[in-house]
């Protein structure tokens, strides 16, 4: 089963669940509308651009496939549009830095990273 979220990074795009009726943006995928309650509810193509909210350096890989690129930087990133996102980043990526969406083939998926 696919997701419309890794479904959009594998064809190199940003996606957030937004609200057809308010047009409120979902922080989780939801079954209705944090803000008004509707269950009208679809995916928008995010810009891509962001602002870097957190930073972290991981040194030990949660699992064996992620070895490889430890250690690596995590960022929490707000999107312009203002669903907050992780992804990777380059090492020096500091709070408050704006940012790009990239995207990196791992394996069989794609990653988020921010430039």
């Amino acid at each position: 089963m696919t997701h419309p979220y890794t479904e959009g990074l594998a064809a190199g795009v940003v996606r957030y669940q937004c609200c057809a009726a308010c047009d409120a943006w979902q922080p989780l995928t939801r079954l209705a509308c944090r803000a008004c309650g509707s269950a009208d509810l679809h995916w928008r193509d995010a810009s891509g651009r962001a602002t870097v909210f957190a930073v972290t350096e991981v040194s030990r890989a949660p699992t064996e496939a992620f070895r490889a690129l430890a250690p690596y930087t995590l960022v929490l990133a707000t999107l312009d549009e203002g669903p907050r996102v992780m992804g990777h980043a380059a090492p020096g990526a500091r709070i408050g830095d704006r940012v790009r969406a990239s995207f990196m083939a791992f394996g069989d998926s794609t990653l988020l990273r921010f430039d």
